[in-house]
């Protein structure tokens, strides 16, 4: 729903009612991942995007149903062979869809998840999908030190699930995560085919993640380009003022001069799971020290480009400087994939590429070389991919 906030807050600020279908469960090779969302206002403009074409219509005549009846619904589309005008999946995956209505003013958690959404302020909104009808719908906003909104109104009936709810979103918060979470009535985790359960849809916004280049280079200005497609904030370091300039990187977020290593010292509580960290200088005086912190933070990535020479010197004079094995081969070095790269921007795909195979959990073989799961992304939890809401 991030990538359609824009446009939501908009209808809000403006009283408009609304109706949003959100991805809360996928199966197979669905087009679009949960959390994928679209929604259409009371006059019946339409934004965003549950599956790439696929099931459009129908979630779109759904939405206008949410509105006008005020409730909300969930909705499994798959793939029918029986009926080619079907409405279904024809990459044969199975999509769950949630469908909300929003009435500005009605739902204080809601309203409240919008106005931190829109202030930059990470929270996370939960939302039941399904469970016990008196709570299909019941939104909860978690931020790391408060909660707006309420399960039940008689919240002392779901106390202790509301504490779980608030504990669990928290967590997934903190950890940026998307999915959904079971839990029984008295807050205990259950699997979602025991009796009396309810199926959570949390979504955490968060700030996007970042993306540090060091080396002010040609390359680096293809990589920072990449970065910004792929949804990174980007910032570019090297200590040479007469490179590292706004004017030679100007889709970068920032642009900063200063040593790689004690830039990134000054960042340690800015940097996540999620962080990538592409050291592009190739040169030891920065990467080393660069290095021998780097890959001693629990980042998503690190790659350094260079030959393979330069990759045994630096593997060498990091072992020097008392890392272990396990430490150094968290690096990624040579930087990129094998796509036969020469310009820049060939090389930025190649990084790129590395980037999202490493956090997809992709085998970096062509999709015509196998058979098995387009998706597969060993980021997520057991619980993110195979907890799937069940219709009410």
């Amino acid at each position: 729903m991030q990538d359609i906030a824009e446009q939501l807050l908009a209808w809000h600020a403006s009283g408009r009612s609304f109706a949003v279908a959100t991805v809360v469960g996928v199966s197979g090779s669905a087009p679009r991942d949960p959390g994928a969302a679209l929604a259409v206002d009371a006059d019946g403009e339409a934004i965003g995007s549950v599956s790439g074409g696929c099931v459009e219509g129908a979630v779109y005549e759904l939405c206008q149903a949410a509105i006008e009846s005020g409730e909300p619904v969930l909705e499994r589309f798959g793939y029918s062979d029986e009926d080619a005008f079907a409405v279904g999946l024809t990459c044969g995956g199975i999509l769950d869809v949630f469908v909300q209505p929003v009435r500005p003013g009605a739902d204080p958690a809601f309203d409240a998840g919008l106005a931190l959404l829109a202030a930059g302020t990470p929270v996370a909104l939960a939302r039941v999908v399904a469970g016990p009808a008196r709570l299909l719908g019941a939104t909860v906003a978690v931020t790391a030190d408060s909660h707006h909104g309420t399960l039940s109104p008689a919240p002392s009936v779901t106390a202790p699930l509301e504490r779980a709810v608030v504990a669990e979103t928290r967590a997934m918060l903190d950890a940026g995560r998307t999915g959904s979470v079971v839990l029984g009535l008295d807050g205990r985790p259950c699997d979602e085919h025991e009796e009396g359960t309810v199926t959570l849809f949390v979504e955490s916004y968060v700030p996007a993640p970042r993306m540090l280049v060091f080396g002010a280079i040609d390359f680096a200005a293809a990589v920072v380009r990449i970065g910004k497609f792929l949804g990174y904030h980007v910032t570019v370091c090297d200590a040479r003022p007469v490179f590292a300039t706004e004017r030679r990187f100007p889709e970068a977020d920032r642009v900063v001069v200063d040593w790689p290593h004690r830039y990134l010292d000054s960042q340690l509580d800015r940097l996540d799971g999620r962080t990538v960290l592409c050291v592009l200088t190739h040169d030891a005086k920065f990467d080393i020290p660069l290095l021998e912190r780097a890959l001693r933070l629990p980042v998503g990535y690190v790659g350094a480009m260079g030959s393979r020479r330069t990759h045994r010197e630096r593997e060498a004079k990091l072992r020097e400087a008392g890392l272990s094995d396990t430490e150094i081969g968290r690096l990624r070095s040579p930087i990129g994939l094998d796509l036969g790269a020469r310009t820049p921007e060939e090389t930025a795909v190649s990084v790129a590429a590395e980037i999202v195979a490493h956090r997809r959990g992709g085998s970096c073989l062509p999709l015509s070389a196998g058979d098995g799961p387009i998706h597969h992304d060993l980021t997520a939890t057991a619980g993110d991919r195979e907890r799937k809401p069940h219709a009410a």
